[in-house]
């Protein structure tokens, strides 16, 4: 890495979760910062490790700036138009290792939208990685502690020979549009978790500008995610600083939507970003039997053939999300 921030570390600061069996793969900033300074830290990466700044497109010299020694990560890397899903596996075995990434690598992802570093993160997951680790906040957070930031070109990571691994070697955690019908045919094979705001799940908003159709996936469990008027926003999830919520306080709307560990969970939003994060944050709380659906409602609601719903009509718009949530379960088990 390049030389590392001199921040003022506050050395009482608590650095883990106790709520999160997974709690060494969300790193706080004083965490970070005392990594960046070479430090000897509780859950130090026990090899080679990578930090990335992660967002859509290359990097330019009008972006925000970037944590000090944060490689740039551009999400096109990983996935792709149209419908943006995974790049082909022969592609990511080329792009890992030029990114300096093995599977053995731990590879800590930042950025100013933590739903993009989660869907790198997610990604990377499937591919192989087996340290992957996210700054709770992301760079918001780290700004926010008081660390400086970078305003000048990223530094280009060290490529590596190979990524060391054949891929995809988690490929259970990506699931395709034939799965989730075969989920939806046979509901012993899962809950099909949709992470869209109140709006999007309603049919009221598509939620993109680039997406026509609203509404949602017929026979989806609500999972909620933000503000309907930000695509990226993840606020049922974090705190007014970006910040993982307790878990507790995911786990009980989750459950009251149907959605637990003891059934197979494939999460999705409009393309993955969002999805990638409840993802993320179910495995940080020790769930497994988990996905994220590639395709989301991007590539679901492109053939007419699929089974879709608008509940706004029967609904209404203006009916607490608990009566709309409840009136979907009862549907489903109908």
């Amino acid at each position: 890495m390049s030389a590392p921030p001199s921040p003022p570390i506050d050395a009482s600061a608590p650095l883990w979760r106790t709520d999160l069996p997974r709690w060494r793969h969300l790193v706080t900033a004083q965490w970070l910062a005392r990594l960046l300074d070479g430090q000897p830290e509780q859950a130090a990466p026990a090899g080679a490790w990578r930090l990335f700044e992660v967002h859509d497109g290359p990097w330019q010299p009008e972006h925000p700036g970037h944590i000090p020694g944060a490689h740039w990560l551009d999400t096109n890397l990983l996935e792709q138009p149209p419908l943006w899903n995974k790049v082909p596996d022969a592609q990511l075995l080329r792009r890992l290792p030029a990114l300096g990434i093995r599977h053995d690598t731990t590879v800590i992802l930042t950025g100013r939208h933590q739903s993009a570093a989660a869907r790198a993160a997610h990604l990377l997951m499937v591919a192989g990685v087996s340290d992957v680790r996210l700054l709770d906040g992301a760079t918001a957070a780290w700004h926010a502690t008081g660390f400086p930031l970078a305003h000048g070109a990223p530094p280009a990571p060290v490529p590596v020979a190979d990524f060391g691994l054949h891929l995809p070697a988690c490929p259970h955690w990506l699931v395709d549009t034939s799965q989730v019908r075969a989920m939806l045919a046979d509901r012993r094979r899962g809950t099909l978790v949709s992470i869209r705001s109140r709006d999007e799940y309603l049919g009221i908003t598509s939620g993109y500008a680039s997406i026509a159709t609203r509404g949602d996936i017929a026979g989806a469990a609500w999972g909620r995610a933000g503000d309907s008027s930000d695509m990226n926003s993840m606020c049922d999830y974090q705190d007014a600083d970006g910040r993982m919520k307790p878990a507790a306080d995911i786990l009980d709307f989750w459950r009251a939507n149907g959605i637990t560990p003891q059934r197979h969970a494939a999460f999705y939003c409009g393309t993955g970003w969002r999805a990638s994060l409840a993802f993320f944050y179910a495995w940080l709380m020790g769930w497994d039997d988990i996905s994220v659906y590639d395709g989301g409602w991007l590539e679901w609601s492109s053939d007419p053939a699929n089974p879709t719903i608008v509940r706004r009509s029967r609904a209404g718009a203006g009916l607490p999300a608990a009566i709309i949530a409840n009136a979907d379960r009862a549907e489903l088990h109908a």
